[in-house]
């Protein structure tokens, strides 16, 4: 596909039809032979024809859709299906090529809200309106949960997103079952976009923003006080079981921390033990988990825990000798001190195995 007019109406095609439904879309390498590749939602596209579709795009987009006022924008819910697609289409390919693309985000945004502000003079206007508050969402899931080279990792488009959320929080109203299937919806994007590229900051960072926002919108409408406590406990066992398929992963096990910080003092041993057991069967060294372990104890309170574990996974030999290290390292404790005594114990537990 050598003419970039055909490249831009094929990638209009494909996301004026993907009804709201999220898109895996991958960069394919030329020698391939095609410059789309499409089973379901699943995608792939060339870079060639990608960079063909951006030109035409960002050509329409600011000859056609910059130039809009408000009411023009407005007016364009009132057009037929087709030219509503292709005008939505034009910002999309865009983020496509370039995630940051900072105008193209706001020209959505200005959409959005024109929508927002279209739609009171409309029967049924609320489902409308989320209606497109959700699509949207769905378009930046196709981004996100996608293997592509920025874009899981944009500050732009988490930015967009928690915009996003915001604004479809206060198009209706939310029973606390909602939001917390709401959060669960959103931790699989993020730990989807983690795994894509690693040691997500934006991604996380998000999470937290958005859990403060779905407790304060619980405050507002049910003012039930502990349900931030309740949802940090239904999802801390998935995202540390997360962190343990990911055991390297610095900004996932902060974001386990923090869950840690709000869930109830009874889960905290559990969780916690779990990740030294993980390490101490497996022998895992890395930094990441045993920092995490280190600033558990200190935050939490959990040394005895975590020394009960250790010594439990040792042979009497090395219990007075654990003992006295941890009154020698009390102040100097840090996760290097866990890793030492852990190391002890593989050394016991090998040579046990020799005999």
């Amino acid at each position: 596909m050598s003419n970039p007019e055909d490249a831009f109406q094929e990638l209009v095609r494909i996301f004026s039809s993907r009804d709201n439904q999220v898109l895996e879309i991958e960069i394919i390498p030329p020698s391939l032979g095609a410059a789309f590749l499409q089973d379901g939602c699943s995608l792939g596209i060339t870079k060639k024809t990608l960079v063909q579709g951006f030109t035409v795009a960002r050509l329409l987009f600011f000859d056609r859709l910059m130039p809009m006022s408000e009411d023009d924008i407005q007016t364009t819910f009132s057009a037929n299906a087709q030219s509503r697609n292709t005008d939505s289409a034009i910002t999309e390919l865009m983020l496509l090529f370039d995630c940051e693309h900072l105008t193209a985000c706001n020209w959505r945004k200005r959409r959005l809200l024109a929508a927002m502000a279209h739609h009171p003079s409309i029967p049924n206007q609320t489902s409308a309106t989320t209606e497109l508050l959700e699509a949207e969402l769905t378009l930046m899931s196709s981004y996100q949960c996608s293997p592509l080279h920025r874009h899981t990792k944009s500050p732009t488009l988490w930015h967009h997103r928690l915009w996003v959320v915001v604004h479809l929080l206060q198009r209706r109203h939310w029973s606390p079952e909602d939001l917390l299937k709401l959060q669960r919806t959103e931790l699989e994007v993020v730990l989807r976009a983690g795994e894509l590229h690693p040691k997500n900051y934006y991604a996380f960072s998000y999470m937290r923003q958005l859990d403060v926002l779905l407790a304060a919108t619980v405050g507002k409408t049910t003012g039930q006080p502990k349900w931030e406590a309740y949802s940090a406990q239904s999802v801390v066992e998935r995202v540390v079981d997360w962190c343990l398929a990911n055991p390297r992963d610095i900004s996932g096990w902060s974001f386990s921390l923090y869950l840690l910080s709000k869930a109830p003092d009874q889960h905290r041993p559990e969780a916690v033990g779990k990740v030294v057991k993980f390490a101490l069967n497996v022998g895992w060294e890395g930094e990441s988990l045993w920092t995490f372990i280190d600033q558990a104890s200190r935050q939490f309170g959990l040394e005895s825990v975590i020394e009960d574990i250790m010594l439990s996974h040792c042979d009497h030999e090395i219990r007075s000798h654990g003992s006295q290290k941890a009154q020698d390292s009390q102040r100097t404790r840090s996760w290097q001190t866990w890793l030492a005594r852990a190391r002890v114990c593989w050394v016991i537990d090998g040579q046990r195995q020799d005999i």
